[in-house]
């Protein structure tokens, strides 16, 4: 059975019409990636399988900084650098500064491509409906799609979720953590300075408690491929609409933050060792 195309609208607004989403792109993340590699002369060196999206760059910073990570030698995105870091025994390939829906997702497609098995994101994010005193983690289980890049993965509809396998398996994985990681749904905009109030009070009806510029996005993409991936959002802030805003802790919250990717990466699993070759 042919899969309809959404037609055009009569505005001419393209973003929803001409969808195929069963149907493959032409343009795939391995090629990009092999002419990356060809051009800068890299090896092919599989990423570790757990990855992390840090689009702050707190965490890159900080590895660089106290020498806690390395480069990657094979890592082939054109736009960004991995550094690569233990956490008790669980290798890490950490991925800063992709910022938004779009380059967050074609990050994650070529981590995907480039052997990673889990990406998780945890980004900074504005608090809606008070669940806590900021800071602290929201691990997202729902997504609001105010974004365009998952409907080309999705058909359209209000939520992008946490897959239901990676919720089971996260139920009991943040006790005893020094910050703690709460559970609730996000609003993925790709526009912060147009969260008017208009928008925040739809946001506060649907029961959302921060909003951030990622997740809905990378749900989308995680459905269509069914690759793992897991969002959290550290709420520091309350969009600056008073003082004292936007405060992660010591080192800009570098610890807080792997303690929560190492939880998940140990609740999912963990690294398993790689292929033999």
């Amino acid at each position: 059975m042919t899969e309809p195309t959404h037609p055009p609208r009569p505005d001419g607004y393209p973003l929803l019409a001409h969808k195929q989403y069963a149907e493959p792109s032409l343009f795939q993340p391995p090629n990009l990636l092999r002419e990356a590699r060809r051009q800068k002369g890299l090896p092919a060196v599989p990423v570790p399988r757990v990855a992390l999206l840090d689009p702050d760059g707190d965490i890159v910073r900080h590895l660089a900084a106290t020498r806690r990570g390395r480069r990657h030698p094979g890592w082939a995105c054109y736009h960004t650098e991995m550094w690569v870091t233990g956490l008790d025994g669980i290798e890490v390939g950490v991925v800063g500064m992709a910022v938004g829906a779009p380059f967050a997702v074609l990050v994650a497609e070529q981590l995907a491509a480039s052997g990673a098995q889990l990406v998780i994101s945890l980004t900074s994010a504005g608090q809606v409906t008070p669940l806590a005193a900021p800071p602290y983690f929201l691990l997202i289980d729902r997504a609001w799609r105010d974004e365009g890049t998952s409907a080309h993965y999705q058909p359209p509809t209000t939520w992008s979720h946490l897959r239901a396998h990676l919720a089971d398996q996260l139920t009991d994985a943040f006790s005893g953590l020094a910050e703690p990681v709460l559970v609730g749904r996000s609003w993925t905009t790709d526009a912060p300075y147009r969260e008017t109030r208009t928008a925040i009070a739809a946001a506060e009806a649907e029961g959302i408690v921060c909003v951030e510029m990622e997740a809905a996005a990378l749900y989308a993409y995680a459905a269509r491929s069914g690759h793992d991936v897991v969002c959290l959002a550290h709420i520091t802030n309350t969009m600056a609409t008073a003082g004292d805003d936007f405060e992660k802790g010591t080192d800009n919250g570098v610890h807080d933050a792997l303690a929560v990717v190492r939880a998940v990466a140990i609740a999912l699993g963990g690294p398993a060792p790689p292929p033999a070759r």
